[in-house]
């Protein structure tokens, strides 16, 4: 067989070389993985063979050879499993006959039945709840969820997937507590309850964001977006859907890639920009298929939704029986049926399309798939009311409506009252049927105008993009004409003058460009030099701070002060981890501003209150509502404590009050220090110099950049006569605009 692949690659031409080469190397690994079991299970049956005494090393042989043939062989995995369970119990190993039941259920769910394995599951969780091992109790659960979720029993599958993440998150198993929220919320959402999916799926993104697991945050927003999109919300939807497309292409993730992509053509067919929603499909279904991916089966059925849209309908039932095969969830099942009904309800086969919704319709009921049963009590409506049988039309009419407005589907209310008026109009309940055609253009309009923004703004960005279009081809003119009369005029005067204006022109401009390129590249520099001067600053404190902070904590873990330390701990972290955010964002809130600084101040009080200090600011300041430059205030009050009092006995004492005047903010940080005039001939005088030239230009650049006044000014108090230093901080501002 090899010798065969090896001669058909050298008469082929070079593209299918690749392919044959692919394939020669997939079989190479195949073919390897495969012995490498084989090796190890021959390995393990010889080791098994030589053991004299049955104890808990042939116990654990046997539990492996379980394992190894799950996949392979049912009856060698039931045959090593249950030898497992009898040894086991003779030996009296609870947890090696827990992990034999889980494996003997894996093994049956696989090759037999999911609802034939369950006992095996159960018996295994109820073993490791017994032994208090949460790992296996969570494995146990969440498999449980699996395979409830997959039979469609959606609060079972909740049930045991919320024991599964409650464990794993004691026990520390972020990831896997991650996956639970994440299945948990796709329950919720097959069952119609969209206030739970969502509720999970953000916890969900949370935990996958804080730990950093790029993945997981994509399946969360993708999710987050397809629950946004039944509802109606699509700028939402949308705006979810790019995130996670976004993290899928960094981390060249195809399955959440294909996931995402579908997601968006989804919100695009609800849109009826069919032409892109087919393209994106397009896309999607092309990477699903090379990865073998299970969404392979949703993308077909969206397409066959698009099709269906374009009233092509042989297109249609093709892709939306494909898609049936391939579905392995009975919801998703009953989904595609509402879709079948629907192309055999538009082409007027209304027995044909009556069965399959109320097929739909008992699939969806029996697994509370509250959304396609939304759709199957609206499709069944419709077929009666074709069919002139107004009073069962009515009755399920009514159904979808209530349910639609349970779960606040608009697209459902708009087309259930639509029908309702109908109905009510045949029946001669005119008021009735007024009323519901109102409800209907209230909820048509509603998602009427949304469309209309949508394609205004693409209509206005069009017109942008002519109207400079436009301008560039006048300005092509002009400047064509202007060439011409120059030819012209050319002709006309004087060659070796005109030539020479040229020459003068070429060479002023050519100067010109360079002086101009060089101020431009000096003042980028300059510019470039303060950002960078300013981010040491805000991101930074000083290592002088943080090495006399972390001698004090040490000196009092050795002095066992244990809540003193714990709590020092505690402030020295907040302080840092608050200095870290701040010092992110280019403006702040005042209050966030300020409360860093009181930590500041309390940290450096923690050990023997050394200062007194108080923070005032003026009733007529809202600090919530003002946005500051982060990092300001606390540079000089870190000078104050470190430079002001040198060699001071008496109280030691730092004022900082805030005032509002003249639409200026007003910070001033007041000292009973040496003053300092006294402090620039002590020896980190140029580092007070260096921090104050920084925070000067700094304030330059934001205040014209806020367009806000911005200054400072360091006084000594002997002139108001008073010892210490009085800084002015005239902060540039921006307000927090209403919500």
């Amino acid at each position: 067989m090899l010798n065969i692949l090896l001669i058909s690659v050298l008469f082929i031409s070079p593209n299918m070389k690749i392919i044959h080469t692919t394939i020669i190397f997939l079989f190479f690994i195949c073919t390897k993985v495969g012995l490498s079991q084989n090796i190890q299970i021959d390995s393990l049956k010889a080791e098994l063979q030589n053991s004299k005494e049955k104890d808990t090393t042939y116990l654990k042989l046997l539990i492996n050879l379980a394992d190894l043939h799950v996949k392979k062989n049912l009856n060698s995995t039931l045959n090593y499993a249950e030898q497992s369970i009898i040894l086991s119990d003779s030996l009296g190993a609870l947890k090696e006959k827990a992990r034999s039941f889980h494996i003997k259920g894996i093994a049956i769910a696989r090759h037999l039945s999911i609802n034939e394995g369950l006992p095996y599951y159960l018996k295994a969780a109820e073993l490791y709840k017994t032994l208090n091992y949460k790992r296996g109790s969570a494995l146990c659960y969440n498999n449980l969820g699996i395979a409830y979720f997959n039979n469609g029993d959606y609060n079972q599958a909740i049930k045991y997937y919320s024991k599964a993440a409650k464990l794993r998150e004691e026990i520390g198993l972020t990831n896997g507590y991650i996956k639970a929220l994440f299945y948990i919320g796709l329950a919720y959402g097959e069952k119609g309850d969209y206030h739970g999916a969502v509720e999970n799926f953000k916890k969900g993104l949370k935990a996958s964001e804080d730990n950093n697991n790029l993945k997981q945050a994509s399946k969360c927003l993708t999710a987050l977006g397809n629950v946004y999109s039944h509802q109606g919300n699509y700028p939402l939807a949308l705006e979810y859907h790019n995130r996670a497309l976004a993290i899928a292409k960094k981390e060249k993730d195809d399955i959440s890639i294909s996931d995402a992509l579908m997601s968006i053509g989804n919100v695009h067919i609800r849109l009826e920009n069919f032409n892109k929603a087919i393209e994106l499909h397009s896309e999607a279904l092309k990477i699903s298929k090379n990865n073998n991916d299970k969404n392979t089966a949703s993308i077909l059925n969206n397409l066959g939704e698009i099709y269906m849209s374009k009233k092509n309908y042989k297109k249609a039932h093709t892709l939306f029986n494909e898609a049936l095969t391939k579905f392995s969830t009975k919801g998703n099942v009953g989904i595609c049926l509402n879709n079948i009904a629907n192309v055999y309800l538009a082409e007027k086969e209304y027995d044909t399309a009556l069965q399959k919704f109320e097929k739909a319709k008992q699939i969806c009921l029996s697994v509370e798939n509250q959304r396609g049963l939304c759709d199957s009590f609206l499709g069944i409506a419709q077929v009666y009311f074709l069919k002139k049988k107004y009073d069962e039309a009515l009755s399920y009419a009514l159904k979808s409506r209530d349910l639609s407005n349970k779960l606040e589907l608009v697209d459902v209310q708009k087309n259930g009252h639509q029908l309702l008026s109908k109905i009510y109009e045949k029946k001669g309940l005119h008021k009735k049927a007024l009323e519901s055609y109102q409800q209907y253009k209230i909820l048509n309009d509603s998602l009427f105008n949304k469309k209309n923004i949508e394609k205004l703004a693409q209509l206005e960005a069009d017109y942008k993009y002519k109207q400079a279009l436009d301008s560039a081809n006048i300005r092509e003119l002009e400047l064509t004409n202007t060439v011409s009369e120059t030819n012209k005029n050319l002709v006309k005067t004087q060659r070796n003058y005109l030539w020479a204006v040229i020459g003068v022109l070429l060479i002023s401009m050519v100067l010109g460009s360079v002086i101009f390129y060089q101020k431009l590249n000096h003042a980028k520099s300059k510019t470039q030099r303060i950002i960078t001067e300013q981010k040491l600053l805000r991101s930074q404190m000083t290592p002088h701070f943080i090495f006399n902070s972390l001698s004090v904590l040490q000196g009092m873990i050795l002095n066992k002060e244990e809540k003193k330390s714990v709590s020092y701990l505690s402030k020295f972290s907040k302080l840092m981890r608050i200095t870290l955010e701040n010092s992110r964002d280019k403006l702040v809130l005042l209050s966030h501003e300020l409360f860093a600084v009181e930590h500041y101040l309390s940290l450096q009080n923690l050990e023997n209150e050394t200062y007194q200090y108080n923070i005032t600011v003026n009733d007529s300041i809202d600090s919530n509502t003002f946005l500051v430059p982060p990092m300001l205030i606390q540079p000089f009050v870190e000078n104050a404590i470190e430079h002001a009092f040198k060699n001071q006995q008496e109280t030691k004492s730092i004022a900082i009050n805030l005032n509002y005047s003249n639409e200026n903010l007003i910070c001033t940080i007041t000292d009973n220090g040496i003053g300092i005039d006294a402090q620039k001939g002590v020896k980190n005088g140029n580092k007070i110099s260096l921090s104050t030239a920084i925070t000067s230009e700094r304030l330059k650049i934001i205040s014209k950049d806020l367009n806000v006044k911005g200054w400072v000014t360091i006084e000594d108090r002997q002139k108001y006569e008073a010892q210490g230093t009085l800084v002015t901080l005239v902060i540039p501002y921006k307000l927090v605009e209403a919500q």
